[in-house]
């Protein structure tokens, strides 16, 4: 043998040998990184964790990658034939790797082409690096040779462990079709707003001609380019024989024809729902341990969170608050201090404030721009997008293009209506819909959970019950006269009438201030507190002020609603639920959620007061507008409430199965409505309820009854009729103004003079403050017995010129 020949077996033979000693070292994971079986039994891919509403709809995920696991049964028979036709034809034949396709390499690399080699297989194996490791395909030649022999490996390891369909599976579940979509079910549902399992011939192909280049063949980016490569994988099909001719013609001549539809945490059933529980799930991932005693990652480990949503009520509720803002603001953007922008003449601290507290100065700041740059930039017209109300029912329709000012946008922003809603079941807590705002995309603040705010009126209810059970009866006549605690008198209703007397049920559905403090007056202030504070559980401090009669606490939405279940809930309270379970990637169920139950009062006075807040909602109570207006039916308890100088509105109510609250006000106390007529809960709260139930008592699928009734107790041998006349002049009639003028706290106070009676309120006015009382005039306060400092005081009394 010539020593040439015999050089080139020796090299040929080291070679050889050098790289099985290299794979086995490498399979030995004494080189590299190589997966465990049991790694590859269970691969760790990066999974998005979903939220899903009490049906099974994914209302978001949360995600650092867009991925969803799939079954293969539900994966469409075109996309396996238009898979295995474009990528991988000898699939069923090889164990991992194509020799023919290996060995031709070289050929076509000495011709100058490239030949795609890798089988279904080995792009799995590298897609599995990629989550693992952030392993990518190398560009460069020698590394991407490197890069081949772990790849061969793992292949040859997974056909050994999977089967043929579980490889066709985690394949599809892996791989990306751009835009931070991975897996098919993803990019069905993102390019076609369908399942998988449904995607017709075309669609598959175009899914299917994407993984090839995932930006390059983009139908959103490049049409022309991914229809013709969607033919070309048709084409395939017809070589492959899983489509006839006449099926591939007729395929490739239709046109692209989108649904795109890329989940988008701005976007979706209930985001501010969603957010909220994100910051929950976080703690939660940090307190429990999968096996390995790693912490549960909320965006890698595809945890599934079950809710309590319900998608028909939250787009009832969704659409309810958006309907309604719509309409409010218009009169709110006409107020004459908001239309001029002279609320703003003594804010620029805030103005300040909210400047800095933007993205746009941050921004600026990070690319050290001067103070005197930043001011300009802000006094300068720019091209911005900015929320305007458009459409109640599109929401997309309300991001408006705008040149202004940034500095008259904070002013534009800050003066858009909030609101925040909640419906839930009273029985087993379970949150049913949870609007925190107007829309997630401008506005984050949430006004259920996180948002606390003076609650006027609405917090009188737990007043009267806690007087019936200290011996007072709801037909007992009361006073409806001036009544001095301390240093503290309240000389007139917020809506100017003072005289003659009450029954209690009746001064609860007019919502007397007057009855309300001589109540606390006779009960007790620190009493009172301590049963808000100790026996119904609120979170928040109640403090022991005369006031808190008039609803002076700060509160949540959230808090109100839970502690308001014990009335329809027959004396129990139940602590508002809204996960009932959540399982990791498998299936296996690592927490379940019980509602909190919580015995607070005798089902006989819960059921009192039942119907003495029925009474709100009766002719003459401060929420009659429920029925002549609205035409709700059925059996409803509830209450309105109004805060200082009309600062917040507020409305909860009830239903047997049924209980929902309403709030709605601007993310400052100094923005709110001039009048009454339309800052009082009745005007601004009560009609989302409304609009809300109307939808779901339409929706006979939800099974909310509008004939069912409050049950009665067992004791009780006949229903209650409660006495709702009085000897109380009609001023007193007007709907509810809450808590009053904030003068309504100062000691020795005449408010006569406020709160025309809103029937007669036709027009809009601005609010009057009273004239300062002199120093020397004013009593000394007892800092024992006197509220915080009002939020807000009202404008200044406008002074009457001659004519």
């Amino acid at each position: 043998m010539k020593k040439s020949v015999k050089l080139l077996w020796w090299v040929f033979g080291g070679g050889l040998a050098f790289l099985v000693i290299l794979i086995l070292l490498i399979n030995l994971r004494l080189i590299g990184h190589m997966p465990s079986i049991e790694e590859l039994e269970n691969p760790r891919t990066a999974l998005a964790s979903q939220v899903l509403a009490e049906d099974g709809t994914v209302m978001g995920k949360y995600l650092s990658v867009d991925r969803s696991n799939i079954d293969y049964k539900d994966i469409s028979k075109n996309v396996i034939n238009a898979l295995l036709a474009t990528e991988d034809r000898g699939f069923y034949e090889h164990s991992g790797i194509s020799a023919k396709g290996t060995l031709a390499i070289p050929f076509y690399l000495l011709i100058g082409k490239k030949r795609g080699s890798s089988t279904i297989t080995q792009q799995l194996a590298l897609n599995l690096q990629a989550d693992a490791e952030g392993k990518q395909r190398a560009r460069n030649f020698f590394a991407r040779a490197f890069q081949k022999l772990p790849e061969w490996v793992i292949s040859i390891k997974l056909e050994r462990n999977f089967t043929k369909e579980e490889i066709i599976t985690l394949y599809l579940n892996t791989v990306t079709f751009g835009d931070n979509v991975y897996g098919i079910e993803n990019g069905a549902r993102t390019f076609f707003s369908k399942d998988p399992s449904r995607l017709s011939l075309e669609e598959a192909a175009m899914l299917v001609g994407m993984l090839k280049g995932p930006s390059q063949f983009n139908p959103r980016r490049n049409p022309q380019m991914a229809r013709d490569r969607r033919n070309t994988v048709i084409e395939n099909m017809m070589d492959e024989g899983y489509i006839t001719k006449a099926e591939g013609e007729a395929a490739k001549n239709r046109p692209i024809v989108l649904r795109y539809n890329k989940i988008d945490h701005n976007k979706g059933l209930a985001p501010y729902f969603r957010e909220v529980l994100r910051a929950e799930l976080k703690t939660w991932c940090k307190d429990h341990k999968k096996a390995d005693g790693t912490e549960y990652n909320l965006y890698r480990d595809g945890l599934k969170i079950y809710t309590t949503i319900n998608p028909r009520m939250q787009l009832y509720a969704e659409e309810a608050v958006a309907k309604h803002l719509k309409d409010l603001q218009k009169s709110f953007a006409q107020q004459s201090n908001i239309k001029s922008g002279k609320v703003w003449d003594k804010r620029q601290k805030d103005l300040e404030s909210f400047m800095k507290e933007s993205d746009r100065y941050k921004q600026m700041k990070d690319d050290e721009a001067t103070d005197e740059e930043i001011k300009k930039a802000f006094s300068t017209p720019t091209k911005m997008k900015v929320f305007s109300w458009r459409s109640f029912t599109e929401p997309d329709l309300n991001d408006i293009d705008t040149v202004m000012t940034p500095m008259d946008s904070i002013k534009y922003m800050r003066a858009v209506l909030q609101a925040g809603f909640m419906a839930m079941d009273p029985e087993s807590g379970e949150v049913k819909a949870w609007v925190g705002g107007p829309n997630f995309r401008y506005f984050k603040n949430d006004h259920v959970y996180k948002t606390k705010r003076q609650v006027g009126s609405t917090f009188k209810p737990f007043l009267y019950c806690f007087a019936l059970m200290n011996g007072f009866s709801p037909n007992a006549m009361l006073p409806n006269e001036p009544v001095t605690i301390g240093n503290w008198t309240v000389s007139r209703n917020s809506e100017g009438s003072v005289g003659g007397s009450i029954s209690m049920a009746g001064a609860l559905a007019k919502s007397l201030n007057l009855v309300s403090v001589y109540l606390i007056k006779q009960i007790g202030a620190k009493a009172f507190a301590d049963f808000a504070q100790n026996k119904i559980g609120f979170e928040s401090k109640i403090p022991e002020y005369p006031s808190i009669a008039l609803g002076t606490p700060e509160l949540s939405l959230f808090e109100m609603l839970r502690a308001y279940t014990m009335f329809p809930a027959r004396g129990v309270i139940t602590k508002p639920i809204y996960i009932t379970r959540i399982e990791d990637r498998n299936g296996n169920i690592l927490e379940t959620s019980v509602p909190e139950k919580r015995e607070v009062i005798s089902e006989t006075d819960s059921y009192t007061m039942v119907k003495m807040m029925e009474g709100v909602t009766a002719p003459g109570g401060t929420g009659a507008r429920l029925r002549f207006r609205f035409n709700i039916p059925g059996e409803i308890g509830g209450k309105t409430g109004t805060t200082n100088d009309n600062t917040d509105g507020w409305f909860l109510g009830y239903t047997p199965q049924l209980l929902a609250g309403a709030w709605v006000g601007c993310e400052n106390n100094y923005l709110r409505f001039a009048s009454t007529a339309l800052g009082q809960g009745a005007n601004t709260g009560l009609p989302i309820w409304a609009y809300f139930m109307q939808k779901v008592y339409a929706d006979k699928t939800l099974g909310v009854d509008p004939n069912s009734t409050f049950p009665i107790p067992a004791n009780l041998h006949n229903d209650l009729y409660f006495n709702y006349d009085s000897n109380v002049q009609p001023g007193a009639e007007a709907e509810d103004v809450g808590n009053g003028a904030a003068t309504d706290y100062e000691p020795v106070v005449d408010v006569g003079q406020y709160g025309e009676p809103v029937e007669n309120q036709k027009k809009e006015e601005p609010a009057k403050e009273k004239e300062p009382v002199k120093e020397k005039d004013k009593p000394a306060k007892d800092p024992a017995t006197q509220p915080k400092d009002p939020k807000a005081l009202m404008p200044p009394k406008p002074v009457k010129k001659d004519n």
